[in-house]
């Protein structure tokens, strides 16, 4: 079974404006089962996972292409950066758009490579697990508030309860768990040993794999909170130095995503340090060792949780239509804090996420604090398990967390 994805509008429009598109994305997020659904019956695939295939595309990038003329799909292109720059002269001979269609495994990195390799001829996406909108088979676009659009998708979507919700969350985006029966304790402890022999020890040489176990396990327990190194460092038993060199694979890796404050001249007292989300609650559930959705749901991280999948939600949304998601946050040193920032064409959108179904007007009693400082304030959100739409005031509103 496949699960539309809602970047395939996206990618339509990619192939017509570039020869190059990249997939970027953690493992298992579903990039090839999704350009192989995508691709015409002329176009070959081949993945670098093969070890004599890769041989060929590092030695003989040139006999490579030979082999494997486009229209292509490459698969984990991380292995053969190389192979990007005869891949430019290809494109810059034949002059068409939709030739290669690549993936990798590293994002930011595979970033930069393409970047210098392919400017101007590369359209790069990045994908992520399954979003909630995909899971319930419906389209959506990137979230905003905005009121009327809201309006309209409440009449028409079923609304989820607090059980369904942490069933998601629990479960996480990766689209195995959804098209086959599978069981989660066995694929993400997979999905550890595979992610730790591939992409850390063969791309990164990660000497302790123990060690960066027990990194990355303190890391997902401190999801939606601020980054704070030397504590990190401390509870794992390595330097801080190595803390922030092991913290940049897992952003690499597209597994961890920090949360900017917002930043403005006019803001003089706020902490400039970033807060950390994982990317999958499923992953993150796993390896803090919640065994059920319903000990998740009653447990210490329960908010924490619910928070970093309404993140990750919101992420989701912007990448899917190829966008940077232009999401902060904003804590001062009065210890003011909103949860995320949308900031879109001038304006910032305040919004706060909480578990409750009731949250309360207490829960918007910080936005008042942008507009103090001069900045252009639109419509702020509650994003809660409320079963409506509902209106808090002239400038805020309740959202039910399942409307993003």
């Amino acid at each position: 079974m496949y699960i539309n994805r809602n970047i395939e509008k996206t990618i339509e429009n990619v192939n017509k404006t570039f020869p190059v598109l990249l997939i970027t994305g953690p493992r298992q997020v579903g990039k090839t089962t999704m350009l192989k659904k995508l691709a015409s019956d002329d176009r070959q695939y081949v993945t670098l996972d093969d070890p004599m295939i890769r041989e060929m595309a590092v030695n003989e990038p040139a006999l490579f292409l030979q082999r494997y003329v486009p229209p292509v799909i490459i698969d984990e292109i991380q292995y053969a950066p190389g192979l990007l720059t005869y891949i430019k002269m290809y494109v810059d001979e034949k002059k068409q758009n939709g030739l290669f269609w690549l993936t990798g495994s590293q994002m930011f990195h595979m970033m930069k490579h393409a970047s210098e390799s392919l400017a101007g001829r590369v359209g790069i996406l990045h994908l992520l697990g399954l979003s909630n909108a995909e899971v319930l088979g419906k389209t959506s676009e990137h979230f905003i508030i905005d009121k009327d659009k809201l309006l309209q998708e409440v009449k028409t979507l079923k609304s989820q309860t607090l059980t369904e919700v942490y069933q998601t969350i629990f479960k996480g985006g990766m689209p195995v768990l959804y098209t086959e029966d599978t069981n989660t304790d066995i694929f993400f402890a997979s999905y550890m040993q595979t992610y730790l022999q591939r992409d850390i020890r063969d791309i990164t040489q990660v000497g302790d794999e123990l060690a960066f176990f027990r990194f990355i396990t303190c890391v997902a327990a401190r999801t939606a909170q601020m980054l704070n190194y030397a504590e990190i460092a401390k509870e794992v038993g390595i330097s801080a130095p190595t803390a922030k060199q092991w913290l940049s694979i897992l952003v690499s890796s597209g597994i961890v995503y920090l949360l900017e404050p917002y930043y403005n001249n006019a803001l003089k007292r706020i902490v400039k340090t970033p807060k950390l989300y994982f990317l999958d609650t499923g992953l993150c559930t796993y390896l803090t060792k919640w065994g059920t959705p319903e000990t998740l749901e009653a447990g210490a991280m329960s908010g924490a949780i619910f928070e970093t999948w309404v993140v990750s939600e919101i992420i989701k949304s912007y990448y899917n239509e190829g966008k940077r998601p232009p999401l902060y946050y904003y804590r001062d040193k009065d210890m003011k804090e909103i949860d995320v920032i949308i900031y879109e064409n001038g304006t910032v959108y305040p919004v706060e996420i909480k578990k409750s179904g009731n949250p309360g007007k207490d829960a918007i009693k910080n936005f008042g604090v942008l507009e103090a400082n001069g900045l252009k304030v639109g419509i702020g959100a509650v994003i809660c398990m409320t079963q409506d739409l509902i209106p808090i005031d002239k400038n805020n509103w309740y959202v039910p967390v399942w409307l993003i």
